[in-house]
């Protein structure tokens, strides 16, 4: 396949492992400790387990399956308010696919379209600008969801809506950027973590740049990596070749895709509509600082929140994760995914009750997927 090709090659890899398992030795000649290496990206995590890295890199390098997944880490009590807006009559509920099986405290977008409610599957936000054009007697409502990746189309749907003054379409805004709960697991005393491979889509947005913290205030590397097996063994020889020498750096393995100073126009339509929230919570990790977008007043109209009283705007809680899961401490590599009670049992991909089971690209299901479903007892 042009342009995959070459990143998959057999004899490359081969030469990388070597590489990589040669540079291992000589941390370890120093360092009884496996290096630590937490892919923040779920599509990261999903091709580690696709192509067999982790069984393919020597026993001195340890994967951490960070929060990759932003369908992964949205609390219950979001979803929730999803289905109480879709339940209202006068309601097109639009989303992504991947969001209809979240799992609430009681139903699923897809229980709730089963039920009755409008709920409709887009592949884009401007899909719904569409439905809210041809219904004007409708509120079309889309769910904005995602990392910095999905955020700027939102944003231009949201500004495009305002230019037409196409009032019945609102954003029920999930978004959630990447560098605030990197820190908060830096920040973590429990945390095990000697580098970073670095989101390759959330990059494409946002540059390099809002990662020089990772570097400067906490002396970690961290290396952007594309998605081919390729990329992610040239990346985590990049992070090895940092910690061996002693450095800190943001590098860019994925620059044939990834500028430095990221995409302006995304970037300017993020700031024209958004602003931080002062908190937000992240399902598995609990609330964090600043990691999360609200729309400005200036475009309240479009505000799902303010338009029908409900979640942060309305007071919103949390709520509680289900018995036994153990997504927080996987997704801050106390655990394994097979370690979880859950796992394999009162957690499947087709039954999921974890946030790290809903998504393909979620830690959890990866390990079902490819690492095999059987669960097991934690280790004493």
């Amino acid at each position: 396949m042009k342009y995959a090709d070459e990143f998959r090659d057999p004899t490359a890899a081969k030469a990388l492992l070597a590489r990589i398992a040669d540079l291992t030795d000589e941390i370890g000649a120093t360092s009884e400790k496996p290096v630590h290496i937490m892919e923040i990206c779920g599509g990261h995590t999903h091709a580690i387990f696709r192509y067999g890295l982790d069984k393919l890199t020597p026993d001195g390098v340890e994967f951490i399956h960070g929060p990759g997944c932003p369908v992964c880490v949205l609390p219950m009590a979001r979803v929730d308010e999803c289905v109480q807006i879709a339940a209202r009559p006068e309601v097109i509920f639009t989303t992504f696919g991947d969001a209809m099986r979240v799992p609430g405290t009681k139903t699923s977008l897809l229980q709730a379209k089963a039920a009755g409610a409008d709920i409709r599957m887009v592949y884009s936000p401007l899909d719904a600008l569409e439905l809210a054009r041809r219904n004007p007697e409708r509120e079309v409502v889309f769910f904005g969801l995602g990392f910095e990746t999905t955020t700027p189309s939102t944003a231009l749907s949201i500004q495009q809506a305002a230019r037409e003054e196409l009032t019945n379409f609102s954003v029920f805004c999930n978004h959630i950027t990447v560098p605030p709960p990197i820190k908060a697991l830096l920040d973590d005393p429990h945390m095990l973590l000697d580098g970073f491979v670095g989101p390759g889509h959330v990059s494409m947005v946002i540059g390099t740049h809002p990662y020089d913290f990772i570097a400067q205030d906490y002396g970690k590397p961290i290396v952007v990596a594309g998605f081919e097996p390729l990329d992610l063994l040239q990346s985590v020889l990049m992070v090895l070749q940092q910690i061996r020498d002693g450095r800190a750096e943001v590098e860019n393995q994925y620059a044939r895709v990834v500028p430095e100073h990221g995409n302006p126009v995304s970037i300017a339509a993020i700031a024209d509509v958004y602003e931080t929230r002062p908190s937000f919570e992240w399902r598995g990790l609990g609330e964090i600082d600043h990691s999360g977008l609200r729309i400005r007043a200036k475009y309240s109209p479009f505000d799902a929140e303010e338009k029908f009283g409900i979640g942060y705007a309305a007071g919103e809680r949390s709520v509680q994760e289900p018995e036994g899961c153990a997504c927080g401490a996987v997704m801050t590599g106390r655990l394994k995914p097979t370690g979880c009670p859950q796992f394999g049992k009162g957690c499947t991909p087709e039954m999921p009750l974890g946030a790290l089971m809903v998504s393909s690209e979620g830690a959890c299901a990866a390990y079902y997927q490819y690492g095999g479903a059987r669960a097991v007892e934690p280790a004493e």
